[in-house]
């Protein structure tokens, strides 16, 4: 088994990517390195010498990122003796992913679909950040929210989490996918939800009035949606003057029971934030210009939050 002591991470991810390469999906390898509970406030790079042996410090976040830019999963770590543990990385499947679905929209979003297995609000980097997003807009003081591309109702689970007491609110849920839609209903029965299976590009026929928060999360940038269009006509006909808006971009991919930080261009083998950036650009300055302050945050999903 391979022992990491004291070379450089340019030269362990060199040797891991070897390695990679010949692996199958969900094969694994394993590798012995210094062990990262035996130093509190040490940063990664840091030589530590033990027993006349020289090593250089990784702490567990440094390799649980690495596994992940390599597109794996770590498995827990064994402790060899008091100086080392072994590591061992599971080469993900990243075509097992609705991403790489091109059915029609029940079978890729619905309620038996591969995406209705994932739990947003589980994935801790999503959560905080989310809720980050919902105390700059002000939650507690909203009446009247909307959420476009609800699918289930994640979002809405952890307002009425923050909330608390939710009779004087009014949630409104859409999206396209109607067994989604179905399930959200059955899932969220208060007088006080109403959900719609609609097209968001034709919003105007539900004659929905206006909303003093508006929510989108890793809906408005479908290749089905007039992107810019659909944004501004929701700052200028459904939200209300003293409103604000939350706008949730994905820099990640959802593959093989794991999200993947990096935002992923169609035809291109590796992470790309070019679309992101400017589609965050776009919203941010437009916003702006409407005497929105804004605040962005966020990793995996970034939320643009707009607050009047």
């Amino acid at each position: 088994m391979r022992r990491f002591t004291t070379q450089t991470l340019y030269e362990i991810t060199t040797t891991l990517e070897a390695q990679l390469r010949h692996l199958s999906v969900h094969e694994t390898f394993s590798f012995e390195v210094l062990n990262p509970d035996l130093y509190v406030g040490v940063y990664s790079g840091q030589s530590v010498t033990i027993n006349t042996e020289v090593y250089i410090y990784r702490n567990y976040h440094n390799w649980m990122n690495l596994a992940q830019a390599l597109f794996c999963s770590m498995q827990t770590p064994v402790k060899v003796n008091e100086t080392l543990v072994c590591l061992t990385f599971k080469k993900l499947d990243m075509n097992k992913s609705f991403h790489q679905q091109t059915v029609d929209v029940e079978q890729k979003y619905g309620d038996t679909s591969e995406f209705s297995n994932i739990h947003k609000n589980e994935e801790s980097s999503f959560l905080l950040a989310y809720k980050h997003a919902l105390h700059l807009a002000k939650v507690k003081q909203r009446v009247r929210i909307l959420n476009l591309g609800i699918n289930q109702g994640d979002e809405f689970e952890v307002i009425l989490n923050i909330v608390k007491e939710s009779s004087h609110i009014e949630l409104v849920g859409i999206d396209y996918c109607q067994s989604a839609i179905q399930k959200a209903q059955t899932k969220f029965f208060q007088p006080n939800m109403h959900f719609y299976a609609h097209d968001i590009n034709t919003l105007d026929e539900l004659a929905l009035g206006h909303f003093d928060l508006i929510i989108s999360v890793g809906t408005l940038q479908s290749t089905s949606i007039n992107f810019k269009e659909v944004f501004m006509s929701l700052i200028q006909n459904y939200l209300q003057k003293n409103g604000a808006i939350i706008l949730g971009f994905p820099n990640c991919r959802w593959s093989d029971g794991a999200m993947i930080y990096g935002a992923k261009m169609p035809n291109y083998e590796f992470s790309d934030m070019s679309l992101l950036i400017k589609d965050i650009y776009f919203c941010k300055k437009y916003l702006q210009q409407k005497k929105y302050r804004t605040y962005l945050n966020g990793k995996e999903y970034i939320f643009l939050t707009g607050v009047k």
